[in-house]
């Protein structure tokens, strides 16, 4: 008996754009992925200038947000799967951010 032997590795991150409307993931296989930025309540309460602070982590198979404490895989993103962040864990975050930067509000 043979076994099937699936390829689990997703293409990796070359660039990050970001919108008030969608975040777009360019990828190494040449594909462009745009889901809409309300998939991840963080990103869309992020100003531009925190939004486009981003970096590669994980060999290029996830991005993260340091000022926004966002971490998005590329998986996730190919998967169609939306931020599993909890409301009130980002009611939190944001209460917190709200303390600590004086009243949220978009640039």
């Amino acid at each position: 008996m043979s076994s099937l032997q699936v390829d689990t590795q997703f293409p990796s991150v070359t660039t990050v754009l970001t919108t008030d409307e969608e975040l777009v993931v360019k990828l190494t296989d040449g594909r462009t992925i745009s889901v809409p930025l309300g998939w991840y309540p963080r990103l869309a309460h992020g100003t531009p200038a925190e939004r486009s602070n981003w970096r590669l982590i994980a060999q290029g198979q996830g991005v993260h947000w340091p000022e926004l404490d966002e971490d998005i895989s590329v998986e996730n993103i190919l998967m169609g799967r939306r931020s599993q962040e909890s409301n009130q864990s980002l009611e939190r975050w944001l209460k917190n951010r709200s303390l600590d930067n004086g009243p949220t509000t978009r640039d």
